[in-house]
C-alpha cells in the first residue's frame, strides 16, 4: 500500500509498522501494527501514557531504532517534493538516503535538549555542522544560516549565543536552540518530541508559539509527541491516540475531544481538571497500569483496564481499527464493522 491512495495533501503515512526488541527475557513489542497520516502543512498529535509506543514510533520513522531493536513488519512512505514516494523502511538507517532524509526532509527537536546537545561543542558547532552535512556551503557560510536560524526563533543576540555551550543557556533557550537545529535546513516535516517537557508554564506557551509561527512561515507539517492533552487541543488539527504500540482512536482534535469513542481515550480526557470541575474532589483516574512489555493481555491490550470491557470477547480477540463516521477511526469491540455503537 501507498500513499497514492490516499489524498494527495499526505506528506508522511505509516503503515502497520511493528518495532519489536528481542532480548534475553522476551519480545518487547513497543510498536505493534501503527497505522496513520502526516497531512502537508499540518499538525498531527500523538497521544498515550508513557510507555505507549509513542517514542518508538518517532525512531522508527527516522530509522534510529537501537539494537536488538527493528522493524518487524510495515511500510513508512515520503512523499517527496516532486511527488515521488519513497519507503523508508526499505532505506539502510545509516545509508546516504536515509542520512540525506534525517535533518533535510525531516527535523527532530529531541525530548531532553539538556542530553541532546553536546555539552562539549559550542550550540554554534553543532548548528554548522548540521548545515554543512545537507547543504553545499563552506563553515563560513553555514555559521551565517545558523545565526538567522537562532534568531529566527526568538533567542536574542544570536551572534553571541551561538559560540556559547548548551550548558550555558536557560531551559527555554536550550529548547529553542535545539528547534533552530530541526529547522536550519528547512524541513518539509518537524518531529517534536515532548517539546515542552520539564518547562515551565509560560516557556511552553512560547515554545508553542514559535512553533505555530514557524509552521505559518513555511508550510511545514508537524507531528507532536506528548502526553499533555492540553498542549494537543491547542496545536494538533488530528489526533492519534496510541496504547500498548497500537493505534487506538484517531481523528481530527474537535472530534476527539468532544465525541471521544474508545474507553481509553474517553479516561484520558475526564482525568484531565477543568474550570468547571468540583473543588476538593478527585479527579477520576484509569485503574490499573499499563501491562509489563513481557506480560501483554491476550484480546484487546486494553481491556483488563477496561470498565466498558465485554467478558468472553475482549479478552478473546483483538479489534480492528474501522472507520466510525466519516472523520473518526476507533479499535473497540463496543462498535460493529460500521463504527456504530453496538
Amino acid at each position: 500500500m501507498s500513499t497514492s491512495e490516499n489524498s494527495a495533501d499526505t506528506l508522511l503515512s505509516v503503515r502497520d509498522v511493528k518495532t519489536y526488541f528481542f532480548q534475553d527475557e522476551g519480545t518487547v513489542k513497543a510498536v505493534d501494527g501503527a497505522s496513520f497520516d502526516v497531512k502537508k502543512g499540518k499538525t498531527l498529535g500523538i497521544v498515550g501514557e508513557s510507555g505507549c509506543g509513542k517514542s518508538v514510533t518517532t525512531q522508527s520513522i527516522l530509522r534510529l531504532v537501537e539494537k536488538p531493536g527493528r522493524i518487524v513488519h510495515g511500510e513508512i512512505f515520503l512523499r517527496k517534493e516532486g511527488g515521488e514516494e519513497i519507503d523508508l523502511v526499505k532505506l539502510a538507517p545509516n545509508g546516504p538516503e536515509m542520512r540525506a532524509i534525517r535533518g533535510g526532509e525531516i527535523g527532530l527537536v529531541f525530548q531532553e535538549p539538556m542530553t541532546s546537545f553536546s555539552p562539549v561543542h559550542t550550540i554554534g558547532g553543532q548548528i554548522t555542522e548540521a548545515i554543512m552535512l545537507h547543504k553545499n556551503v563552506d563553515k563560513k557560510e553555514a555559521r551565517k544560516i545558523g545565526i538567522e536560524a537562532l534568531r529566527s526563533v526568538g533567542i536574542p543576540k544570536p551572534e553571541r549565543r551561538i559560540d556559547e555551550y548548551s550548558f550555558e543557556l536557560s531551559g527555554g533557550l536550550r529548547q529553542r536552540a535545539m528547534i533552530s537545529v530541526a529547522l536550519s535546513c528547512s524541513p518539509r516535516l518537524l518531529i517534536a518530541d515532548e517539546p515542552t517537557t520539564a518547562l515551565d508554564v509560560t516557556t511552553q506557551a512560547q515554545i508553542l508559539d514559535l512553533l505555530r509561527r514557524l509552521q505559518n512561515e513555511n508550510g511545514m507539517a508537524i507531528m507532536l509527541i506528548t502526553h499533555n492533552l492540553g498542549v494537543v487541543a491547542e496545536m494538533a488539527d488530528d489526533v492519534v491516540v496510541m496504547y500498548l504500540g497500537r493505534v487506538v482512536e484517531e481523528g481530527p482534535v474537535d472530534d476527539i475531544f468532544h465525541n471521544p469513542l474508545h474507553p481509553y481515550t474517553k479516561a484520558l480526557l475526564e482525568s484531565i481538571p477543568s474550570i468547571d470541575s468540583q473543588p476538593r474532589v478527585k479527579l477520576p483516574t484509569i485503574s490499573g497500569a499499563i501491562p509489563h512489555p513481557y506480560n501483554r493481555p491476550a484480546g484487546c491490550p486494553f481491556h483488563p483496564r477496561c470498565a466498558s470491557r465485554i467478558e468472553g470477547r475482549c479478552d478473546a480477540g483483538e479489534p480492528r481499527l474501522a472507520a466510525s463516521g466519516d472523520r473518526q477511526k476507533v479499535s473497540c469491540f463496543l462498535y460493529d464493522s460500521e463504527g456504530r455503537k453496538e
